[in-house]
């Protein structure tokens, strides 16, 4: 399903409350996203939207928010605080920062459930939440890698561009396709392995900034004029459809002939257009409105103290040149 992309610039935004109840009269199901200036997360705030507007009649009302700026872990981290002291009922955390926000939600020790949504705090702290909901994020990396092959079977230059350095979720993605493209486990850096090999001066990190991945990208495409492969393990240089065109336009006969391969993850609007343009060879899209829309019932799962799976994966979209699937009419 398509939806609307709306952007925010508020550092706290709240879904309309739907019903005669008034909002102080309903318990809070508290989803925190790493930033309100991605996209991506937007589609989470319309699913906790839709959650409302079906169930105005609850006791519990779905409340989505977030720093201003992805770049903000201090915000993010402060935002969660914010909420734990003031009470919720639940909360489900993006952690941008995983290991400084497991940090305090261990100083805190909340007494209600706490879980994560499509990122993931790092394996020693996820005694700390309840359950994960989300991607199946390594996953997505060995779809990124196995797209990559079939256009690249005896492997090539390649740059990944991830993140947050501390993205549990990223980082996994990255593991995933290194795994998958050297054909070995732990793979820490791609250096030959099945003809892969990792330009110097990458992987780059974005931070979540669409600004800086576009010029990230530009960056490595004269640094490495015979790149054979870039890989946005997030979509975010996508997320700013103007830059992304006028860097990709550098080197529009490279996609077309296929001597450069753009791998991308995410399979919002602007980046299946982007893919339609030729400006990506595959997309592997994640499922955040799904995320957005279950999330509450699972929190009132938990709040019930009902068993609740771990992990809650929702699943992946795969576009490709053979077959477009969900990029064709989205």
């Amino acid at each position: 399903m398509r939806h609307k992309i709306l952007m925010f610039g508020t550092a706290v935004v709240m879904a309309l409350q739907i019903g005669s109840a008034p909002a102080q009269d309903k318990k809070t199901l508290a989803i925190v996203v790493k930033g309100l200036d991605n996209p991506f997360f937007e589609q989470i705030n319309l699913g906790c939207q839709k959650w409302m507007s079906e169930n105005a009649d609850s006791e519990y009302e779905c409340l989505y928010t977030g720093p201003a700026s992805s770049a903000d872990e201090a915000g993010e981290v402060q935002i969660v605080d914010d909420l734990l002291t003031r009470g919720v009922a639940a909360i489900a955390i993006s952690p941008s920062n995983a290991p400084a926000m497991a940090n305090r939600i261990r100083q805190i020790a909340p007494s209600v459930p706490v879980m994560t949504i499509d990122a993931d705090f790092l394996a020693e702290d996820r005694d700390l939440r309840k359950t994960y909901l989300g991607t199946d994020n390594y996953l997505m990396g060995v779809k990124m890698a196995e797209e990559a092959a079939k256009l690249k079977p005896d492997g090539g230059t390649v740059c990944l561009q991830l993140g947050n350095v501390a993205a549990d979720n990223i980082n996994a993605r990255a593991q995933g396709f290194r795994d998958t493209a050297s054909g070995a486990k732990g793979t820490d850096r791609l250096t030959g392995q099945n003809g892969w090999t990792e330009v110097d001066g990458c992987p780059v990190f974005t931070n979540d900034q669409a600004d800086l991945a576009n010029q990230q990208m530009a960056d490595t495409f004269i640094a490495n004029p015979d790149l054979d492969a870039f890989i946005l393990i997030g979509g975010w240089a996508q997320f700013a459809p103007q830059a992304y065109t006028q860097v990709t336009d550098q080197v529009m006969d490279k996609l077309k002939s296929k001597d450069l391969i753009i791998i991308a993850g995410d399979t919002l609007p602007p980046q299946t257009k982007a893919f339609r343009d030729g400006r990506s060879h595959a997309q592997v899209g994640q499922r955040p409105f799904e995320m957005g829309y279950r999330a509450p019932d699972v929190m009132i799962q938990l709040i019930k103290g009902e068993s609740v799976e771990d992990p809650l994966y929702t699943g992946l979209d795969v576009c490709n040149q053979e077959d477009p699937g969900f990029c064709a009419n989205n």
